[in-house]
């Protein structure tokens, strides 16, 4: 949610803060925003709209000279998408600007104690109350006409607020630093020869810096042109180690690709390779990172998977091949829900979260709440040195790189990788899984990277059956078993980037009440790649056939009986069950990606959507 970029050195901020936030605009499109400091004060322009309106109304930031500012891209939380809205907000003498990302809990007490002092707000937002908050601290360190003190000013604010906060401060009285606070919402700061940053997340600094510093909860940092100063909220100076961020600078860019989805679709292969491989070892897995001996892995009980979006599907899928392959059981909770519901945490409970990103608020929370309640936690994540990587007991990384468009697809493609060959790895220390069997699964395993492929290389025939589909109103997506998990991951990826309604259901369900909404016309995709289930599942697409349902099968090949019950069949290659919806997914994604590309949407950054969810 929201972006921030920052940038002190020698060169003219406004370009660098314009590029970062182009490396950021999937945080965040609903409005954007800079303020340099131009020699004499505080220069913000800001506007409604993608970030083009700004780079136009500043002219790719030329009119904003200055070797000292932050900027800001906008999701919206407080406030409608306005101008006046729009990020930096400022002191009422455009003397402080302050971009954030983030919610502040208790910004209306704050906003009547600072209306009671005289204070007036122009803004609907959260984030004018820092603004204030910050001046009417920092004037007070004002003693006979000399200049504030900046820190003691945001650490006074830092006691008093409550949520969540990324934040770029520029002070005018102060125009050779810039500051940076953190709170549960992702910063990180870079150094080159030429100055240093800051940035909601790696992809903005790519281009400048790999050296990067990750700022921890209630941390302060100072940033001057050639150095940077990192601080306690009790103003107490730290030292931290840099970070050397491997990620290839051409992930980050097109690379001639239409959309950031459709090369991130063309990078599965390579995803999953560099998730698998590392971890494949004289025909046997090893996981270092798990850290966990064999006495510890037989010791395991139940596993909670806890996850948001499409890592929650991804949960959904690992319940089956755990629980198959290992088991044991597993339970699968949406990460808003599981602290709240108060869960039952007994001895021998092993949980994991899953997060692309690591900085998934609701996420985050949960892995706190276990690690509360005694239990260790493991996290599977993209982002090297995020919170969920920093704070887990263990991590294990998917190797995905950066990935851009707001639609997953390279990410959750690895998180499934990272799923099986937990599953096999536990089955085998515990015995549920023979040699033989094991062995075989690692060769499957091994062909997934050139079956994606293969699948990929079919686009041509999926695009044109999706654009017969671009007027669709509703599509239900039904499966059994792990098939059912790959339609809800089906189902999310043409409704969050099309807007067209669609639904994923247990296709046993269709009886209990959703076969009322199949009408003539109506498209049903149904998945259907495990053979113990594929009588039930032809049975279902009769039935909707029937009630006049168009009907799209995904099965495997040689399942030619399915084409009596579909009326359009795509077949993936032969694999284990328990690894098919690492191909079920790809035309489905494909299917997604080219009925939104139909209908004109925006596939990369979808309405109302941002990549990281860092607000509860």
């Amino acid at each position: 949610m929201c972006g921030i970029v920052g940038y002190i050195g020698t060169n003219a901020a406004a370009p660098v803060i314009l590029e970062g936030l182009s490396k950021l605009e999937y945080r965040g499109y609903d409005s954007a925003g800079m303020a340099v400091y131009d020699g004499n004060q505080i220069q913000i322009k800001k506007s409604v709209g993608r970030l083009k309106v700004l780079e136009e109304l500043t002219h790719g930031g030329a009119t904003m000279p200055g070797v000292a500012g932050i900027g800001h891209t906008r999701w919206a939380t407080h406030g409608a998408p306005s101008d006046v809205n729009a990020h930096p907000h400022y002191n009422a003498q455009e003397t402080i600007a302050v971009v954030h990302n983030g919610i502040i809990e208790n910004y209306l007490p704050l906003k009547d104690k600072l209306i009671s002092k005289g204070y007036t707000f122009t803004s609907d937002t959260d984030t004018e109350v820092l603004a204030h908050l910050i001046d009417y601290y920092y004037k007070r360190t004002c003693k006979d006409g000399t200049e504030g003190n900046p820190l003691v000013a945001i650490t006074k604010v830092m006691h008093r607020v409550q949520g969540s906060y990324a934040l770029g401060i520029l002070f005018a009285d102060h125009p050779d630093q810039i500051f940076a606070v953190r709170k549960d919402s992702p910063l990180i700061v870079g150094q080159n020869e030429e100055g240093c940053f800051i940035a909601s997340d790696v992809p903005a600094l790519l281009k400048y810096t790999r050296t990067v510093y990750f700022i921890e909860n209630q941390e302060v940092v100072r940033l001057r042109a050639d150095h940077m100063h990192f601080y306690t909220v009790d103003e107490e100076e730290i030292t931290k180690e840099p970070v050397t961020i491997e990620w290839d600078t051409d992930a980050a860019e097109k690379g001639g690709y239409e959309h950031f989805m459709l090369k991130e679709m063309y990078e599965q292969p390579k995803t999953v390779t560099d998730t698998l491989l590392p971890r494949l070892k004289n025909g046997d897995i090893v996981i270092e990172e798990l850290c966990m001996t064999q006495e510890e892995i037989c010791a395991i009980q139940k596993i909670f998977i806890v996850a948001c979006g499409s890592a929650y599907h991804a949960g959904m899928t690992g319940k089956y091949v755990i629980e198959g392959i290992a088991r044991i059981p597993v339970e699968v909770d949406l990460a808003s829900e599981f602290r709240y519901r108060n869960p039952i945490l007994e001895k021998g409970t092993m949980v994991i979260v899953i997060s692309q990103s690591g900085e998934t608020a609701d996420t985050l929370a949960a892995l706190r709440e276990a690690q509360q309640r005694g239990h260790k936690v493991l996290g599977i994540v993209n982002v090297v040195g995020s919170s969920i990587a920093r704070e887990a007991d263990n991590v294990m990384y998917t190797w995905a790189g950066p990935e851009i468009a707001v639609a997953t697809t390279k990410a959750y493609s690895a998180q499934l990788i990272a799923l099986y060959l937990l599953a096999m790895k536990f089955g085998k220390v515990r015995g549920t899984i023979e040699q033989t069997q094991f062995q075989e699964m690692v060769e499957d395993l091994r062909r997934l990277p050139g079956q994606i492929e293969m699948l990929l290389a079919n686009k041509n025939r999926i695009q044109r059956f999706a654009n017969r589909y671009v007027g669709a109103k509703d599509v239900f997506f039904i499966g059994r078993g792990i098939d059912h998990a790959i339609s809800m991951e089906g189902s999310l990826k043409l409704k969050e980037i099309s807007y067209i309604h669609s639904e994923a259901y247990a296709a046993g369900e269709l009886k209990h009440g959703t076969i009322s909404l199949i009408e003539t016309g109506t498209l049903v995709a149904a998945v259907a790649t495990q053979n113990m289930l594929f009588q039930k599942i032809l049975s279902n697409m009769i039935e909707v056939k029937a009630r006049g349902a168009f009907v799209l099968a995904v099965t495997t090949q040689g399942n030619t009986e399915i084409e009596k019950a579909a009326d359009y069949v795509i077949y993936i290659p032969d694999t284990n069950p328990y690894f098919t919806n690492s191909l079920a997914i790809i035309p489905l994604q494909l299917f997604g990606y080219y009925v939104a590309v139909g209908k004109g949407c925006d596939v990369d950054k979808p309405r109302n959507l941002a990549k990281s969810v860092t607000v509860e």
